[in-house]
């Protein structure tokens, strides 16, 4: 019996043991529970503090490039600004298609002064830059130049010249080929992104003004007619190069032939570049021997408005002698009766009435030619 009682009394002191052991352990384990993750705690709090801060030092000191797809518009001042940078990215479908667009209210809600977009089609330099620029001095609030040069060609005219920056995405062109006529829809549609921009002339780098620039403005401002040369020639360098697989957008009645080089206003230029029903056509049909420049714009046109053109061009030319090109003429050449032979005997019609006034350029001129036309700018052309 007393064995049975100090057994029982063995036991008791056994589970008193382990009862003081437990409630001794679970203490412990609960502070070192705590510990952990007080010491979690501070790390996240540290690492929260130093990536804030850095957040706001991104912020302050390097702006993210980041920029939506759409660009919020808070003033009109967004729509009308003329792209700063010619300069862009976009392909041919997507210019052709963002310069089509066409406000449907006529009447403008800000001040809108017309200009004049001179459209430089070029190979590479313009050696009679510096004649263009003292035109276009003083002249910079009624006029926009564009220029498509080759790809390959890298321009490098001074901040002070108005053909600065003014060079355009180009792709390669080709003389009697489509790709000259879309080097033109190319100007027209980069030219066309300024909403200011009324009148469009195409010229080239071998052309010259042959007066100043309010004569020019005035006469280009004033006129009824957009000036593309059209006419239609009998011969086998007019019908001879039509194709009757043009039909039916294109008939041998409807075929005409005209001066490469035109004045057009803002419809007008909308048209040449939203067309797609003619396109196909001239570039299937109107190959090399065709000479496409010479037959697509001026058969579209004459086909869709017809009382809008004037039927000729405002650039003088020399075919003269003969061949596939016109004169070109050097500084031999250049004297005031050179250029008084020019202004003499001509006759055409503006706005419906005669006038002896109807060519305010000229071509083709050579790069030897700059100095004595600088000479006489002041006394032949006026500026």
């Amino acid at each position: 019996m007393q064995a049975r009682i100090v057994t029982m009394e063995e036991g008791k002191d056994q589970a008193s043991a382990i009862r003081t052991s437990i409630s001794r352990t679970l203490p412990l384990r609960l502070l070192l529970f705590c510990l952990l993750f007080a010491v979690l705690a501070i790390g996240l709090s540290i690492i929260c503090m130093y990536s804030l801060r850095f957040f706001i030092f991104q912020q302050t000191v390097a702006p993210s490039t980041f920029r939506p797809w759409f660009e919020e518009v808070h003033t009109i001042e967004r729509w009308i600004r003329p792209p700063t940078n010619l300069w862009h990215s976009i392909n041919d479908n997507e210019l052709l298609w963002r310069a089509s667009f066409v406000p449907k209210i006529k009447q403008y809600p800000f001040l809108r002064v017309p200009k004049i977009a001179f459209m430089f089609l070029t190979k590479g330099p313009l050696p009679l830059a510096p004649l263009w620029d003292r035109f276009f001095k003083g002249n910079e609030r009624h006029c926009s130049i564009y220029v498509h040069a080759l790809p390959s060609y890298i321009s490098g005219y001074p901040q002070s010249s108005a053909f600065h920056r003014r060079q355009i995405p180009s792709q390669m062109v080709e003389w009697g080929k489509m790709s000259m006529c879309e080097a033109e829809r190319r100007l027209l549609a980069n030219a066309l992104l300024d909403i200011s921009n009324e009148w469009f002339i195409l010229l080239s780098e071998s052309c010259i003004p042959l007066y100043n620039f309010s004569v020019i403005y005035h006469y280009i401002s004033r006129s009824n007619h957009s000036f593309m040369e059209s006419y239609d020639d009998p011969g086998p360098y007019g019908r001879g190069r039509y194709d009757s697989r043009m039909e039916p957008e294109v008939t041998l009645g409807q075929w005409r032939k005209g001066s490469q080089w035109f004045e057009v206003n803002r419809m007008l230029a909308i048209n040449i570049i939203e067309d797609n029903k003619y396109y196909p056509k001239f570039k299937e049909f109107c190959q090399p021997s065709c000479y496409v420049d010479e037959h697509y714009f001026t058969t579209m046109l004459t086909i869709q408005v017809p009382h809008l053109l004037a039927n000729r061009t405002l650039t003088w030319t020399d075919w003269s002698r003969g061949g596939a090109h016109p004169a070109t003429f050097g500084k031999d050449d250049m004297t005031e009766a050179f250029f008084q032979k020019i202004f003499e005997g001509q006759a055409c019609l503006y706005n419906g009435q005669p006038t002896s006034l109807c060519f305010l350029f000229a071509r083709k001129f050579a790069p030897n030619a700059l100095d004595p036309l600088l000479e006489l700018a002041p006394k032949v052309f006026g500026f």
